[in-house]
């Protein structure tokens, strides 16, 4: 029998992802109480359990990034010149990226990410101010009328149950898992061009079009030895099955081209490894280049493989006909896939001197803190999304669907800023990629407001936008930003005593909570007309560079809902 145990704070901040570490720390130092939770035993999310290098956007070197997230970026460098056998003139460089990989100015192992975190919020948890709470994962959720009251969270190491009480409630989990236990009203998978207008959207509503989730893992290469992995079960499968939106099985280097939808040949690696920036795998997500470090310690290198063939759409992780067994299910399909693509990589995968496999691709489970060296948990790109006051559209922000120049759509209730390409990967229902070219934009608080429960607070990737906006307001720095507004809108309504719903309804309450994120907390909530008027792609030479064209929603014809 589970023991049951009672906490009540100020703010209980459900999923420890990069939004909800960004919510509990912003709360925390406007002086409330939180309590953070988080199923695996690393904070972090995307950044680390998920082992997503982070994807950002041109500006993110500038003082057009929140000081919440450019305090954890430059705490990460600092923590590998402290802690790792740099190389003098790599320790040296203000923008030093330990992994030189091609998606990202800041590359780096997922453990580091946890250490950085775990420093972030060590004063705060001395203090009493965060009570942090590791696997644990909420099971159920009291309400009363248009509230939730508590929370219940089971222990997954014992079992036993804990509920915490709160006036304010934020779910950044991965997938919303808040939402459905407190009834919230919600959205799950695409909505239709009925609905919201959007030129990319469905056809039809379809709860089934969830974009694929992927399994991460890190390898390093060394020629020369074996460190093959056992074959998995589903190996054939993959190997010998082929979707009909794609150019070939999944275990091989055919991917899609994102511009045109053909197919496309991809490799692992291609000419000198040190390089920087080759066109190839390798050096796309590369967390650690050997010419970054002393090479009497460091001889290799280390990508993080989060590839396109290692996508994983069979089957959606949540809707109305996804039950705890389908979903455990489609998560060990996707590790088998992961698994089976790298022992196809190790063993079968055709080299540019006719040979066949690389077996010295060898897993680094000390990266990612598990057995079988893949990363804790699934890198989740779609949640279900809370019904809010307001919803982001792709006519918002997409640059396709603005006039020249005009720039995304201001919001006079901004709360903060991102930018990313609407970037939908492969769905579950057999929707192929739609990447789209979005001008820099805002995070409006409409947006974060249900319609109807008064004290939840999304966090994650669940605010309120559409399956297509959602591809542009996922990624890393966007959903930090995210969360320092719900930490900062939490604090604020307690010291203010009044709720989320009262600030939105009321100008002058709007205007102090944005005075409060930009005056006391230094948060932009709006770009300078310089930047929010440039499309990505004709950025400043050295931006990281982001791909642009829009692309026609490709589904089969004649392929079921769901696959």
């Amino acid at each position: 029998m589970s023991k049951a145990t009672e906490l009540e704070t100020d703010l209980l901040v459900v999923g420890g992802g990069l939004g909800g570490v960004a919510a509990a720390l912003t709360a925390a130092r406007l002086g409330r109480r939180v309590v953070l939770t988080e199923p695996t035993d690393w904070l972090g999310g995307q950044l680390t359990a998920q082992a997503v290098p982070s994807d950002e956007h041109p500006w993110i070197e500038t003082e057009y990034v929140s000081p919440g997230y450019r305090e954890l970026r430059d705490r990460i460098r600092d923590y590998y010149r402290r802690n790792y056998p740099m190389r003098p003139e790599a320790a040296a460089d203000p923008t030093l990226n330990p992994g030189l990989g091609n998606v990202s100015k800041l590359c780096h192992e997922p453990r580091v990410g946890v250490a950085v975190i775990d420093e972030l919020l060590a004063g705060y948890r001395s203090a009493g101010r965060i009570t942090v709470l590791t696997e644990h994962e909420p099971v159920a959720a009291q309400t009363d009328g248009d509230r939730i009251t508590a929370v219940t969270l089971r222990d997954l190491r014992t079992g036993d149950l804990r509920t915490v009480r709160a006036p304010l409630v934020a779910d950044a989990t991965e997938l919303g898992d808040l939402l459905e236990l407190a009834g919230a009203e919600h959205v799950i998978g695409a909505e239709s061009q009925e609905q919201t207008g959007e030129p990319y959207a469905a056809p039809e509503p379809d709860w089934t079009d969830q974009q694929a989730i992927t399994w991460c893992f890190p390898v390093e290469y060394r020629p020369g030895e074996d460190h093959v992995v056992d074959r998995p079960a589903s190996y054939e499968h993959w190997k010998t099955h082929v979707d009909p939106f794609w150019p070939g099985p999944q275990l091989s280097w055919m991917k899609i081209d994102i511009h045109t939808n053909a197919g496309k040949e991809n490799r692992i690696f291609e000419g000198d490894m040190d390089a920087v920036r080759l066109p190839d795998l390798w050096h796309f997500r590369r967390i650690r280049a050997r010419s970054q470090f002393r090479p009497d310690l460091v001889d290799t290198d280390i990508s993080l493989v989060n590839w396109p063939n290692t996508d994983y759409w069979e089957a959606p992780l949540v809707g109305p006909g996804v039950d705890e067994a389908a979903r455990e299910l489609a998560l060990r399909r996707c590790k088998e896939l992961s698994l089976s693509y790298l022992h196809w990589m190790q063993t079968e995968a055709p080299r540019p001197d006719g040979g066949h496999g690389y077996p010295g691709l060898r897993l680094r489970p000390d990266l990612t803190g598990t057995a079988d060296g893949l990363a804790k948990t699934a890198y989740i790109r779609e949640s279900r999304r809370i019904r809010a006051r307001f919803t982001v559209l792709e006519q918002h922000v997409a640059v396709v669907d603005r006039p020249e120049g005009a720039g995304a759509v201001q919001f006079a209730d901004a709360v903060g800023v991102g930018h990313y390409n609407i970037d939908l990967h492969p769905s579950t229902a057999g929707v192929n990629y739609v990447n789209l070219e979005c001008y820099p934009f805002q995070i409006p608080l409409g947006a974060l407001i249900p319609v109807r429960v008064r004290n939840l607070l999304p966090a994650c990737k669940n605010i309120g936008t559409t399956h297509i906006t959602n591809g542009c307001y996922r990624l890393h720095p966007v959903e930090w930003s995210i969360g320092e507004a719900v930490g900062a809108l939490a604090a604020f309504c307690l010291a203010q005593g009044t709720e989320p719903h009262a600030v939105a309804d009321s100008d002058r309450l709007t205007s102090d909570y944005q005075q409060l994120l930009t005056q006391t907390l230094g948060i932009p909530v709006a770009w300078p007309e310089q930047i929010r008027r440039t499309r990505p792609s004709q950025a400043a030479k050295g931006a990281t560079p982001l791909l642009a064209l829009p692309q026609q929603r490709v589904k089969p014809a004649g392929l079921p809902a769901g696959k």
